[in-house]
């Protein structure tokens, strides 16, 4: 071949590899520059930008930010199942002593079902003998010979100490991690509930004792919920997290009373003490290992859901007060936090009503025995269970876009209040059995809406406080509790239907009394009080240098004396470490061969003398990461 050829050849050849290797070195640069984007972005929790890898991932594990479908996995979702079934479990405690005792001071150990066949006697009468069938065996004697003065002090002996603990539980719970008070006070009461038994074959005084202990520790578990929520629960979620977790104490009831009176019937009295403790005992074990105190301290966590809810409720991990002081003047003159203990009040009254007085109720107007019938007894705890967290979702949904969290707490608990109200009446008035379950099971489904309303409002209020305004507001709501069954038993000493009417119109009328007062004085609002001081206050520059420091204010963003040297440093590039405009002049602020030492040296002018390098060198955007809410206190046009 001529080597005219060879250099037609070359001169062909040549200038595709040149066109290859830049090709190559180009696509090298875009690889490379981003890698050092997705680097700085990892490091950056104010970024709502991730790497298509990070977002893979945290869809594989459930989250995702942009879709309400998965957050049934994310962990926030995960702590308000395991609170739920820790409600269930504390509320299953709270019934093994009322279905136990019942087969523990008995006559007759043998329903009438059970009973055997009386087995033939020989009888002598004058020349003849013959078998008698007819004479009953003799009644077993009730293993424990309780008056019913005692039987009534140790079923109440529970509330002594649960009403003691309310509000120092709140308290301990803003100061030390509520998550632990909360699994300790269930854990220690499942401990305490398998002593019981053994208690009992001593004296009643000992099972007085431990049911008082029993109540002193439990008497923590709401505040210390509310607490847990305080940290956990985004601002547009507190309702659907909070009912979540409170639909346990409902559920708890429905299935106690049933699975205690099995276990009594089939393998003693005792069994539903062991077992329920047992189950909490376990329970207590995978809380304290999957909970947290807040997102920050959890190392599962997505990093997508920890600044989602970091940034919602303006928390940082780092936010540390525990030193906070107590504005207990500012909560009794507060009447948006009346509202709630009047509301508290109101509810408790007819809860209390109907756990203690029901059986009586049926037995005595209608001779209708319905503690014999689980399904019936344990159906309107079921419908409340139901609407419960129903009640939640639909709240959240309407504070998203529709209406302010002040009006959608008096629509609920207003609404679930008077709904409640008129189906007493219904019970009070009517004479027929199924209209009277009916009008009850109704009342206190209804009633269920209200959770969405007082009981959530803590957290709207004063979210720093919500655990001692629960201890507070709860406390008194059981003094209502040990109030109505007094009241009750005053009012129908005869048991006529006429006194029970005057029961349930009692119930009823205070339902109305907490409409009108919550309707006026209630708040969705966060109360001035409730602020953290200034210099406490959570901003994501917090974590650079102050004003005057001569650093960059915020991310991005040059902070300094002279604004138009901080304009013409903004859109600056970087390059090998150093800082200059994207112009290709040698100005004062130009090129990329300027050190970091020039400048320190004040040789590139005034701003030269005032800025950092060991600043971030990256920019971030602001977005919002929820749906924009119509309450003021989360539409702050703060400044960073």
């Amino acid at each position: 071949m001529p080597f005219g050829d060879f250099r037609v050849l070359k001169g062909v050849l040549y200038p595709i590899k040149d066109k290859t290797k830049e090709m190559a070195n180009k696509v090298q640069r875009v690889f490379k520059k981003d890698a050092e984007e997705k680097s700085f972005v990892k490091y950056d929790e104010l970024d709502e930008a991730y790497s298509e890898e990070e977002d893979k991932k945290s869809r594989f594990l459930g989250y995702c930010p942009s879709c309400t479908c998965c957050r049934c996995l994310a962990q926030r979702y995960l702590v308000a199942i395991l609170s739920c079934v820790g409600f269930l479990i504390s509320f299953g405690i709270r019934c093994n002593m009322g279905v136990a005792i019942v087969m523990m001071t008995k006559n007759n150990t043998y329903d009438d079902d059970d009973k055997p066949t009386p087995a033939p006697i020989l009888v002598k009468d004058g020349n003849s003998t013959y078998y008698n069938r007819t004479v009953p065996t003799l009644p077993h004697l009730p293993q424990f010979l309780w008056t019913p003065e005692t039987i009534g002090i140790v079923d109440s002996s529970f509330f002594w100490g649960y009403i003691v603990t309310q509000i120092p539980g709140g308290y301990l719970a803003s100061r030390v991690p509520a998550n632990r008070i909360f699994g300790l006070a269930i854990g220690i009461s499942s401990f305490l509930n398998i002593l019981l038994p053994g208690a009992a074959q001593v004296h009643y005084g000992l099972v007085m004792a431990v049911r008082i202990l029993q109540g002193l520790v439990e008497g923590v578990t709401y505040p210390a919920c509310h607490g847990i929520w305080r940290h956990w629960a985004p601002p547009l979620e507190r309702s659907r997290l909070a009912t979540i977790s409170f639909c346990g104490s409902y559920a708890g009831a429905v299935l106690g009373m049933p699975l205690s009176g099995i276990l009594s019937k089939t393998l003693g009295w005792q069994s539903g003490f062991y077992v329920f403790g047992i189950i909490g005992m376990i329970w207590c074990i995978f809380w304290m290992i999957f909970s947290f105190e807040k997102p920050s301290t959890n190392p599962h966590i997505t990093q997508e859901e920890r600044i989602f809810i970091e940034t919602s409720i303006a928390e940082s991990g780092c936010l540390v007060d525990r030193d906070m002081k107590t504005p207990w003047f500012k909560f009794i003159t507060s009447m948006p936090v009346y509202a709630i203990i009047v509301a508290n009040f109101c509810r408790s009254w007819t809860f209390y009503l109907l756990i203690i007085s029901q059986p009586m109720y049926f037995s005595e107007v209608f001779h209708f025995n319905v503690s014999k019938s689980g399904v019936l007894s344990a159906l309107p705890h079921l419908v409340m269970a139901i609407i419960v967290p129903i009640g939640g979702f639909m709240a959240d949904k309407l504070r998203q876009r529709l209406l302010t969290t002040t009006t959608v707490r008096k629509i609920f608990n207003c609404g679930g209040f008077g709904l409640e109200a008129c189906f007493l009446l219904g019970v009070a008035i009517t004479r027929n059995t199924t209209t009277a379950i009916v009008c009850l099971t109704l009342a206190v489904g209804s009633s269920g809406f209200a959770i969405s309303g007082f009981n959530v409002n803590h957290l709207d209020i004063a979210p720093r406080f919500a655990s001692i305004l629960m201890g507070l507001s709860n406390g008194i709501g059981t003094l209502s509790g040990m109030l109505c069954p007094v009241v009750t038993e005053l009012l129908t000493k005869k048991g006529t239907a006429d006194e029970w009417q005057t029961v349930f119109i009692i119930a009823s009328v205070v339902h109305f009394l907490g409409i009108i007062f919550y309707g006026i004085f209630a708040s969705g609002e966060k109360q001035p009080w409730a602020e953290p001081p200034e210099e406490d206050r959570w901003r994501p520059e917090d974590t650079l240098k102050p004003e005057g420091s001569g650093k960059l204010f915020s991310y991005g963003a040059f902070h300094g004396l002279d604004s138009q040297a901080d304009d013409k440093m903004n859109g600056g590039v970087i390059s090998n470490g150093h800082v200059g405009n994207s112009s290709t002049g040698n100005g004062e602020y130009g090129g990329f061969d300027k050190s970091e030492e020039y400048y320190n040296n004040g040789y590139g002018g005034d701003y030269g003398k005032r800025m950092s390098f060991d600043a971030p060198l990256y920019s971030t955007k602001e977005e919002l990461v929820q749906v924009q809410s119509k309450d003021s206190y989360l539409n702050d046009k703060r400044e960073l």
